[in-house]
């Protein structure tokens, strides 16, 4: 099959599959997009499906208070990595750029504050742990990282809010070696969720 534009693959060679997975479309004329060959000329909803049915039982969340542009980063690395669920904390509208399509593919939900956001994760029975360089927080490496849990970073700057940081039960950094004091927020929670998977997932 020829690639087309760098990356994907052209027109389905030959006779047509039958599984109803595979999208008329895309068997037409190339499937271009940015997913792993498994999932090439499938269609949307069949992919989400197939994700679905094996996705990591850890959740992303996102204070959303100044319209950060690393949400869409994060959402990225959160379908990398199979995450559950990104939840968005505050602000509904976000940069969705830098998702790059990811979150077709990944359950987003919003929360119009931190009150309803623990509300529901207590009600789910889902830790919270925040991420942020703070005083009593403990190294990731070293820190416990239970399967089912949710994983809540802050604004780039401010970090988490008094709020969040009030409302998780525990707290987690990334050790760090410069002179820079904090990490950018969509490279600390790829390297958290990294260390979750390296632990838990297959």
């Amino acid at each position: 099959m020829d690639e087309v534009r760098g990356h994907g693959v052209g027109p389905w060679p030959g006779e047509w599959p039958t599984d109803p997975r595979y999208d008329p479309e895309l068997l037409t004329h190339g499937d271009t997009r940015n997913v792993i060959d498994r999932y090439r000329y499938w269609r949307m909803e069949a992919i989400v499906a197939d994700l679905d049915t094996r996705r990591h039982p850890f959740h992303v969340a996102i204070e959303n208070w100044q319209h950060d542009m690393n949400i869409g980063s994060i959402v990225r690395s959160a379908n990398a990595f199979l995450a559950d669920t990104v939840h968005i904390i505050g602000r509904r509208r976000w940069n969705r750029r830098g998702a790059m399509v990811t979150d077709r593919y990944q359950h987003v939900v919003h929360h119009p504050d931190i009150a309803s956001f623990t509300a529901w994760a207590a009600g789910e029975g889902i830790p919270v742990l925040a991420i942020d360089n703070v005083g009593d927080a403990v190294p990731v490496d070293r820190a416990e990282l239970p399967a089912r849990c949710v994983l809540l970073f802050g604004q780039e700057g401010p970090g988490l809010s008094d709020e969040a940081l009030a409302a998780a039960s525990g707290h987690i950094e990334i050790t760090q070696y410069g002179s820079t004091r904090s990490i950018n927020a969509s490279a600390a929670a790829a390297i958290v969720m990294y260390e979750w998977c390296r632990r838990h997932a297959g």
